[in-house]
């Protein structure tokens, strides 16, 4: 099996039918697949979240995929530190790219992993290796763990709640798509700010 197969087989409609399915082990389903996608970035976060939302109603689907999300995250973050200095991640570690974003993270801390964190399209698995990597605090990661999912993982879960009003009511659904679209926009704003930061460093090297 592929991963085009595996990334078609993950749908909405797939997803809830897995959670009926295991509707017995109560909520743990929901926390098992927000946290595996800590460890594995083909996982579909959004996807999700949303049947999170529309199997267990808004607040409760929210609190679900939140509590997965972040404990996935720390445990993540957890075992790099624990391990980091083994072969393979000090591989990843020497890698121009992974050390530019490593001292970027450890020169403005809290800020840009929160900022990461508030994009449901960020790469999780990734942000967290490279947190662990680097010399940010424990309490700074948590914190923004904590708070950066929270703002992702509601702003997904409303969507998922309903998904009927979003044909229903048109302008909700306007609503969320230019919120989408603002959380696209200002993480490749970001992303672009850490580009931006990398040539400098770069040219400043060279000089």
């Amino acid at each position: 099996m592929d991963i085009e197969t595996i990334k078609q087989w993950f749908t909405l409609e797939n997803v809830l039918l897995v959670l009926e399915q295991y509707r017995s082990f109560g909520v743990l389903p929901g926390i098992v697949a927000t946290l595996l996608e800590s460890f594995f970035p083909i996982l579909p976060m959004f996807i999700f979240v949303m049947a999170n939302a529309a199997a267990f109603g808004l607040w409760k689907g929210f609190l679900i995929s939140w509590i997965g999300a972040c404990l996935g995250s720390i445990l993540v973050f957890w075992l790099t530190r624990k391990i980091g200095q083994k072969r393979f991640f000090r591989f990843v570690s020497r890698h121009r790219k992974v050390r530019q974003f490593m001292y970027w993270i450890e020169r403005h801390g809290f800020g840009p992993v929160f900022l990461l964190y508030c994009f449901p399209f960020t790469p999780s698995a990734v942000v967290n290796i490279v947190a662990g990597l680097s010399r940010i605090s424990r309490q700074q990661f948590v914190l923004a763990v904590l708070l950066g999912k929270m703002v992702m993982i509601f702003t997904i879960s409303f969507i998922g709640y309903d998904i009927a009003a979003l044909v229903k009511q048109p302008l909700r659904t306007i609503a969320i798509a230019v919120v989408i679209i603002l959380l696209w926009y200002t993480g490749k704003r970001v992303e672009a700010r850490f580009s931006l930061t990398e040539k400098q460093s770069n040219e400043g090297g060279a000089e």
